[in-house]
């Protein structure tokens, strides 16, 4: 036989203070789940932030390396003011022109007028228009324009002289008799600097007022 007291001690359920203590347990158990998942999302963020830095760097310097890799040296053969480079390329602190060959596998080949800028939108652009002759200056309203890379908060270029010893680098291209060796890129975007891009201007032969008599397999 059951007792009254046994019965009523069935019967009894949880107290406030124990739900109480239950609900609390439980808040904390889903902020530490929110929390951890806030962790998780906010890792993956930074993770494609840095892949997809990555890439943008890897895709753009090694299309600046194909199109800055080949540059004529051809000069303009209109007469120029005094005082004032011969040749097609000018080189400026935040901006970059030249005649070079455009890379077959981005869809067009031969010799193209490039300009390589920064926009006020923070965009960095590649403008090009095809090579008419040394007698017709490269004409940009009619040319085309490419983005390069969004989110570009600066844009700088050095060019190297190395016909002196040792080299010097200079933030703009004033000298008229000659190119310069190579050209430095630095890019600055929101997500932070880029490592500095570097390339040797290899002159093609075919341009190369230093070279004489025929020359095949390029122009």
């Amino acid at each position: 036989m059951i007792s009254r007291s046994s019965r009523i001690f069935k019967a009894r359920g949880f107290t406030l203070v124990e739900l109480l203590v239950v609900l609390t347990l439980l808040s904390l158990v889903m902020v530490a789940m929110a929390s951890a998942l806030r962790t998780a999302s906010q890792t993956e963020e930074r993770v494609d932030v840095r892949l997809q830095r990555t890439d943008d760097l890897r895709t753009v310097s090694g299309f600046l390396r194909s199109i800055l890799g080949r540059v004529s040296a051809q000069k303009i053969s209109t007469p120029v003011a005094a005082g004032t480079s011969p040749y097609f390329f000018q080189g400026a602190v935040s901006s970059m022109n030249w005649v070079g060959v455009m890379p077959a596998r981005y869809g067009a080949g031969g010799r193209y007028h490039f300009r390589l800028e920064l926009t006020d939108a923070g965009v960095l652009v590649l403008h090009f228009t095809p090579w008419e002759g040394a007698a017709a200056l490269p004409d940009w309203a009619a040319g085309q324009s490419t983005p390069l890379l969004a989110g570009v908060t600066g844009l700088t270029f050095q060019y190297e002289d190395a016909a002196v010893e040792p080299p010097e680098w200079s933030a703009s291209w004033a000298i008229i008799d000659r190119l310069p060796e190579k050209v430095s890129i630095t890019v600055q975007t929101s997500s932070g600097n880029w490592p500095e891009i570097v390339v040797p201007l290899r002159v093609l032969p075919g341009s190369d007022p230093r070279t004489s008599g025929p020359v095949f397999g390029g122009t």
